[in-house]
């Protein structure tokens, strides 16, 4: 019985990846919300930014914790997940996130094996939130806006940007870490720059500019992009 719903849940996941493939997102969409990325590097405050937004009445979908519900509570997307790293790696409190890591830390294509499966899901979960928004204009977070190619959803994308020496001074104090471990994680992701030159805005959260002026910014950006 459980290998007929592993094979169920894994010609689901297929259809999904076929969908979103075929579907073009951006057409058709007059009466729906316009959605607007906000990504950034570990330590530039995206998510700072994002929480402020939803103070001043924005809806975020926030890819992190919404990959964290999908991959507890998605049947297929758990099945899969047990085909990869077996069937233990769920026990009572749920998925078991620091074997995981153990797991994908040496082993680049189980990576990108498990990304293969929560992407898709995040993607069409994203997709079903955005129809049912009843606002005109949406925001998500992610880290990896880009190289998840959820850029693609978006009708326009914000880029959060912080000098290197406050990055590692937040990480560090938020993660308790050293800050060689914090250059490494900013090595590893896609630079600044790149990811600047793909945006439709930059924000400088420097630590010094007052939030409210960050926000006043991107209100004004989204009047205007509303306007268009």
């Amino acid at each position: 019985m459980r290998s007929e719903s592993c094979v169920l849940c894994i010609v689901y996941c297929v259809f999904i990846k076929e969908v979103l493939l075929l579907r073009d997102f951006s057409g058709n969409r007059a009466d729906m919300a316009r959605l607007i990325g906000i990504t950034g590097g570990i330590g530039s405050g995206k998510s700072t930014i994002a929480r402020a937004l939803q103070q001043v009445g924005y809806a975020v979908y926030y890819t992190d914790s919404e990959a964290r519900r999908i991959m507890e509570q998605n049947p297929c997307v758990r099945s899969q997940i047990e085909l990869l790293f077996g069937s233990d790696i769920y026990t009572r409190q749920g998925l078991d996130r620091q074997e995981v890591a153990r797991q994908v830390f040496s082993n680049p294509r189980l990576l990108q094996r498990l990304n293969e499966v929560v992407h898709p899901a995040v993607r069409f979960d994203l997709e079903q939130w955005v129809r049912q928004s009843t606002k005109k204009i949406v925001f998500v977070e992610s880290a990896i806006l880009f190289e998840s190619q959820m850029n693609t959803l978006c009708d326009a994308v914000i880029s959060v940007s912080a000098p290197e020496e406050v990055r590692i001074q937040r990480v560090c104090q938020r993660d308790g870490i050293s800050r060689d471990s914090v250059r490494e994680r900013i090595a590893n992701q896609m630079s600044d720059e790149e990811r600047n030159k793909l945006s439709d805005l930059v924000v400088i959260n420097d630590g010094r500019t007052p939030m409210k002026n960050i926000i006043l910014q991107i209100q004004n950006f989204c009047r205007t992009f509303a306007a268009q």
